[in-house]
């Protein structure tokens, strides 16, 4: 995901911003009486692929996770549903962690 900010992580100047570069953005795709959400086909393909396994793993072994998905199947999600609040859920988690990478750092003056 560091490849994904790249050399210069203050770039990208929000959560949003981070969401749609790896293509985890929520576009609305209603139709009809249906309201619904799709993920953005833009942005940077193996991030969106990484978030996809990091998903379906911690699906699998994560207990949080796990109450996450059968409480959204209750709900009547479907699991393509889930998965992409999952991988919504999963930007905004790696968005907070490289916060120390975007805060600018102090300057040590070098000794003459």
């Amino acid at each position: 995901m560091l490849i994904v900010a790249g050399d210069n992580p203050s770039r990208v100047r929000s959560e949003p911003a981070f969401a749609k570069l790896c293509g985890v953005a929520p576009i609305p795709a209603s139709s009809g009486m249906t309201t619904r959400h799709r993920l953005n086909r833009g942005g940077h393909r193996q991030a969106n692929a990484a978030l996809y396994r990091v998903v379906i793993v911690r699906m699998q072994h994560h207990e949080p996770t796990k109450t996450y998905v059968a409480r959204r199947t209750a709900e009547g999600k479907t699991k393509a549903e889930i998965i992409r609040c999952l991988k919504r859920l999963l930007a905004r988690e790696l968005w907070a962690a490289m916060r120390p990478l975007r805060t600018p750092q102090q300057q040590v003056p070098k000794a003459a």
